[in-house]
């Protein structure tokens, strides 16, 4: 084990707000995993991996279906790619795509697509522009599926691939893939959606680019532990660290507008406003992701602490505030590692 166990009972407070989280959602089970310090101090796991009669524990080796999280893994396999001289940050995209005469690309930089700011949609297959590259913020998939496009294009090698070589291996993780979803396996957590929810689809595709990643808590929290380190394992730097810095500082290109602040796909905390995600007494320069199945990553430089939630459901009742909700969940964690920092 690379890190020392050191459970305390400090973080309470999270693992409650977790369970309740988990019995609004209607999920089966869940997990919990907080490192603070170097130290494992929380490890929890609860329920099911699903409904089904006589259905598995959730345990250290479930691993959960983790959707936008998974811009975690894009984001370094795009600051991988930019370290190693593959495309620049300000480079524009239309050279590296097949059908550059469309308008829409017109101005779009791969710095717009990392953070969300470049405008484009797909409305009825077609490309169009919501807005002037820059000028405005979208949750949108059509840059991710360009992204990870041209990655691929430009190193040789799918983002899956560069995760596996560049992370994977060198610190053998064992519950990190993307998985076809037409051959599970037994540690799969079953992820749980309502009858008429069809927004999320299955895929077999393990390149990289599909949303089926399933990864374990332990090794979540262990991915964002490498971004607190900024690319040591063990001591050793494994990774350049330069990967990390780019990865989660603020690469939005104007970060005076009242916007959401991004990394590589990361969300950056600067200031509290309506839509922000991370809790308003997080400090400043963390940085979080959070999937549609309700998984969590969010990270705490100021405080050293990384923390991880996991659940097995799509999406939300409409009674659910899930703002509210991942505010309140990382706003818990940094009350807790204030009371449990003047411990070590």
């Amino acid at each position: 084990m690379l890190l020392k166990k050191d459970n305390t009972s400090l973080y309470h407070d999270v693992y409650t707000h977790v369970k309740a989280s988990a019995e609004k959602l209607g999920a089966s089970g869940g997990a919990l995993y907080i490192i603070h310090n170097d130290k494992i101090v929380t490890e929890s796991y609860f329920g099911k991996q699903s409904n089904a009669t006589h259905a598995r524990d959730v345990q250290a080796d479930t691993q959960f279906h983790i959707a936008s999280v998974r811009k975690a893994y894009i984001g370094f396999a795009a600051a991988y790619a930019v370290y190693t001289g593959s495309f620049s940050i300000d480079e524009s995209i239309r050279k590296f795509v097949d059908d550059s005469h469309l308008s829409a690309y017109k101005g779009v930089t791969f710095r717009h697509l990392l953070t969300h700011t470049h405008g484009l949609k797909l409305a009825d297959g077609k490309l169009l522009s919501e807005y002037k590259p820059g000028e405005s913020w979208a949750y949108r998939d059509a840059g991710i599926k360009l992204l990870t496009t041209i990655i691929k294009k430009t190193t040789e090698q799918s983002v899956a691939e560069i995760v596996q070589e560049q992370v994977i291996k060198p610190v053998r993780f064992q519950a990190t893939e993307w998985i076809k979803m037409s051959q599970p396996h037994s540690k799969i957590a079953h992820t749980i959606r309502e009858a008429d929810n069809i927004y999320w689809t299955e895929t077999d595709v393990v390149d990289g680019s599909g949303m089926n990643m399933y990864v374990s808590a332990q090794e979540l929290a262990l991915w964002g532990y490498l971004h607190l380190t900024e690319g040591k394992w063990g001591g050793k730097q494994i990774i350049p660290r330069e990967i990390f810095q780019m990865a989660t500082s603020i690469q939005t290109p104007n970060p005076m507008l009242p916007i959401q602040q991004n990394g590589f796909l990361w969300f950056i905390k600067d200031t509290n406003h309506t839509s922000n995600q991370i809790g308003d007494t997080v400090p400043k320069g963390s940085y979080q992701l959070l999937g549609y199945t309700n998984v969590a990553l969010l990270v705490i430089p100021q405080e050293n602490v990384v923390a991880v939630r996991m659940f097995n459901r799509y999406g939300s009742s409409e009674s659910y505030d899930y703002l509210n909700d991942i505010r309140s969940f990382g706003d818990t964690v940094y009350k807790c590692s204030k009371k449990t920092s003047v411990k070590y």
